[in-house]
């Protein structure tokens, strides 16, 4: 009988538009304009490393070759990346994570895996430290993060994706097969 197994709870955060984001944040002049960070189209083999959401609604998107980039989005700002600026954010994302619990998993400077299945605090609700996170990285570093939680990483990741930016999705217990079952196979 498995329903006496406990039920994990794992959340997984996942940072906006990471890089374009904070040169959003540290360059005012960037706000609310597409804006690339990566490779200079001029260059010779320049990619993007991320994109505002701004310049991703003309179709832009990591990976993808500068040049591309700017024929799809010709008014786009590019920049080149600061590395250094986004390991500082990651350190205090990662300040703000272990509050809750020791168990985090970095995937990246702007992602992680927590299991809250027990919390630091005691809190208990998973959606309710997923929320706090989430106010935590607004206010203290002036950016939006979009978090998933549910009962395995795999699940927990896609649910991150749902309504990004900003975005709160939860898949619990009980509804996690018939949201698998209607999952495209892209996802996977």
């Amino acid at each position: 009988n498995t329903s006496s197994l406990p039920v994990r709870k794992i959340i997984h955060i996942d940072m906006d538009a990471f890089y374009a984001s904070v040169e959003q944040r540290d360059h005012p002049e960037y706000r609310g304009k597409p804006l690339i960070v990566g490779g200079l189209p001029e260059g010779r083999g320049g990619v993007v490393a991320t994109a505002s959401y701004e310049a991703r609604k003309f179709g832009v998107h990591s990976a993808m070759p500068s040049a591309k980039a700017q024929q799809l989005c010709p008014g786009a700002i590019f920049v080149r990346p600061r590395f250094e600026a986004y390991k500082a954010v990651s350190d205090k994302l990662r300040e703000i994570l272990y509050r809750y619990t020791d168990l985090v998993e970095p995937l990246s400077l702007d992602e992680a895996y927590l299991d809250v299945s027990t919390d630091k605090l005691g809190i208990g609700s998973a959606l309710d430290i997923a929320a706090l996170i989430k106010k935590s990285v607004k206010e203290e570093l002036r950016l939006t993060a979009s978090a998933g939680v549910s009962v395995n990483k795999f699940v927990a990741k896609i649910a991150s994706d749902l309504q990004k930016p900003d975005g709160l999705s939860f898949i619990g217990p009980s509804s996690v097969e018939a949201f698998m079952e209607k999952l495209p196979v892209e996802k996977f």
